[in-house]
């Protein structure tokens, strides 16, 4: 992240605990048809890397590299789950001694949202690719959320989350903007589309309900706390959680989380 920038949700553990479930299936499927044995893989802001080491598993002959900022996430990865072909470091694309066209793929998932200048990043990432590579970000987008049944402490908490990001300068509709900071970056082949995690069984209820309670008044989360620094004190934040609690109660309950994505080609420099 550059100088400027800061992680909204933080590190702790409701963070890392829905960042642990992500897989290349659930959150990366749209990359897979530009995956081949053999790639040059950079995943950047890779956070505990379960989708840098699925991306690793599927295609052994790849050399894949995952980066981060925050080296704690990184030495979290327990070294058995490290697939030979995978190497975590820290760092960011901020780092000028990245070497420029290193990559056949630059890939970032839920970053830009993060940074207060997302077209830049993915000019850098640009820098990162080699011709005849792409770039491939996927981020979603907090407005697009939708759910049921209706409870107007949920409202309160997306009013309070978008309002938190906007305030600290993130981007919290970024999966609708990817296609405009790609054409403003200077990608002139690009091919954009979304895809939705969708919760609605009892079992994937709860786990979004409880990672999300616990984000909005765990002491240790830093969401919790900026939320608190905006004025959503801790009877506030206490409403949502109940809120979150009994959408997973409802028989009825279901919550979609649409995502932006986008492929970016760099050109071959080949005639």
């Amino acid at each position: 992240m550059a100088a400027n920038d800061t992680y909204l949700h933080g590190h702790a553990e409701p963070v890392l605990r829905s960042h642990r479930w992500r897989t290349v299936e659930n959150s990366a499927a749209y990359l897979l048809p530009h995956l081949r044995e053999g790639q040059d893989v950079l995943d950047v802001g890779c956070g505990p890397a379960t989708i840098t080491i699925d991306i690793a598993t599927r295609f052994p002959t790849s050399r894949v590299v995952g980066i981060d900022p925050v080296g704690a996430v990184l030495e979290g990865v327990p070294t058995t789950e490290i697939p030979a072909n995978l190497t975590l470091r820290v760092g960011d694309i901020f780092d000028e001694d990245l070497p420029a066209g290193s990559a056949d793929v630059v890939h970032a998932h839920q970053v830009l949202q993060h940074l207060a200048d997302p077209v830049d990043a993915l000019r850098r990432m640009r820098r990162l690719c080699r011709p005849g590579g792409v770039v491939a970000v996927r981020d979603v987008d907090y407005g697009a959320m939708s759910w049921a049944p209706s409870d107007p402490e949920l409202d309160a908490w997306y009013t309070a989350y978008a309002e938190a990001a906007t305030r600290d300068g993130h981007q919290p509709n970024a999966g609708r903007h990817l296609l405009g900071w790609a054409l403003d970056a200077g990608f002139t082949d690009v091919t954009a589309s979304a895809s939705v995690w969708c919760f609605a069984t009892p079992t994937e209820r709860a786990w979004w309900a409880e990672m999300w309670a616990d984000r909005v008044t765990d002491p240790a989360s830093r969401l919790s706390g900026r939320l608190e620094q905006t004025g959503r004190g801790a009877d506030e934040r206490a409403a949502m959680a109940a809120a979150w609690h009994r959408w997973a109660a409802a028989p009825d309950g279901w919550f979609a989380a649409v995502h932006g994505e986008l492929i970016a080609r760099v050109p071959s420099s080949a005639p």
